[in-house]
């Protein structure tokens, strides 16, 4: 059987192609990047890789590649041990893939000729057990499951649409969740706000927050605010954090956040709700995608736009949109998909459908513009209840 097998290989390797490392190395940093697949075993992916490199554990390349890549004419390079690199790119050639070649050598000529390797955050063994459902997934793995536990997310409110976020993304294993919230659980928050429960009424919202998401998963560490923001304290508060997740139902606030965020290049990834409808969307807060002033450059009046508390709200409704804002947050943090950046996407649930609009960035807005002219965090109370900024002293503006 070993003559036999070594008779094969020789015969595979003879008919698909091989690039050396330096062959390798050139193609992988000039502008058309292959997709490069590491085909050895998890474990071994582990101990180090080829900076880039997707893994894909031969046994399973013919299920998984297509959910890397469809594109049968796209580059692709791969490596594993001496038999596995040429039986892979043998089994994708089969498959119709047109322009595969293997890394002659693998990692260790790599090594070899210096080049650097990169390696993941290493999972612990409880981890492994907690997220491995997540460690199946092509799209997430061991490294992708890393960058949720290093990632920081912060929740504006621990209402409707911040409960189920806060609680997916806690479960996902977001290392780091941060909450804002300075009121405490009434009861007629129970009816969609499922971080509380009764026996938390007259309770801080963030405290009941804390304790269900440490019950869930104790390792995830949890950051309660119980504060209001200001333009006093909000860059404070959001600087430790990676992305923002805006849940809150007052537009001073919302204009706050969004501001804070344009100046310090953080992303927000936004939700609202009303009665049966909701709708999401990511404001990028750079120079790429829209900020929420590019959609709403003035608060509306107020009786245009109602609160929960006077308009009602369908209690399943900030169930859907806060899962729909954790999902784009994980695609954010994993690097995934295709996230609502330049889109809204409005939900009906009367009729059960979703629609996608698409929203641009305005080059004329007042922040995020080609000539800003808010370059500093402003009194958003006094500028949504409509009043003239330029017309107040300077200590009431600033």
């Amino acid at each position: 059987m070993g003559a036999a097998f070594d008779t094969l290989l020789e015969k595979v390797k003879g008919e698909v192609p091989c690039v050396s490392v330096d062959a390798a190395r050139a193609r992988l940093n000039n502008g058309a990047t292959p997709l490069l697949i590491d085909v050895r075993e998890r474990e071994a992916f582990a101990e180090g890789y080829i900076p880039g490199a997707e893994n894909i554990p031969r046994g399973f390349l013919e299920l998984q590649i297509e959910g890397v890549s469809n594109d049968r004419s796209r580059a692709i390079l791969l490596y594993g041990d001496d038999s596995q690199s040429a039986l892979a790119t043998r089994d994708l050639v089969n498959m119709g893939y047109k322009n595969v070649s293997y890394i002659d050598g693998g990692l260790g000529a790599w090594k070899d000729a210096g080049y650097e390797t990169a390696k993941d955050r290493p999972l612990t063994k409880a981890e492994t057990f907690r997220y491995a459902r997540h460690l199946i997934v092509p799209e997430v793995g061991e490294r992708g499951q890393g960058k949720l536990l290093d990632a920081r997310v912060l929740l504006i409110g621990a209402g409707g649409l911040g409960s189920p976020a806060a609680y997916y993304l806690a479960a996902a294993g977001v290392g780091t969740v941060g909450i804002v919230d300075a009121d405490v659980v009434d009861v007629s928050n129970l009816q969609r706000q499922i971080l509380h429960g009764t026996s938390d009424v007259g309770r801080p919202k963030v405290v009941s927050a804390y304790e269900k998401l440490k019950d869930m998963n104790p390792a995830c560490n949890v950051v309660p605010h119980q504060i209001y923001l200001t333009s006093d304290n909000v860059m404070e508060v959001i600087e430790p954090y990676d992305i923002v997740v805006n849940g809150c139902d007052n537009f001073p606030t919302r204009y706050l956040i969004n501001d804070a965020c344009v100046f310090s290049g953080k992303p927000i990834v936004d939700g609202s709700i009303f009665r049966f409808d909701g709708q999401v969307t990511i404001f990028p807060c750079d120079k790429e995608g829209p900020c929420y002033r590019c959609l709403y450059p003035e608060p509306p009046p107020a009786e245009m736009a109602p609160s929960c508390a006077e308009a009602g709200v369908l209690g399943v409704l900030p169930g859907t949109v806060g899962l729909i804002q954790a999902t784009e947050v994980v695609k954010l943090i994993l690097g995934a998909g295709d996230p609502l950046i330049g889109r809204l996407l409005m939900f009906d649930a009367l009729q059960m459908s979703f629609k996608n609009f698409k929203i641009r960035r305005d080059v004329n807005c007042p922040v995020c513009g080609d000539n800003p002219e808010i370059t500093e965090l402003i009194d958003y109370v006094a500028f949504c209840s409509g009043v003239n900024l330029s017309e107040l002293p300077k200590e009431a503006a600033g």
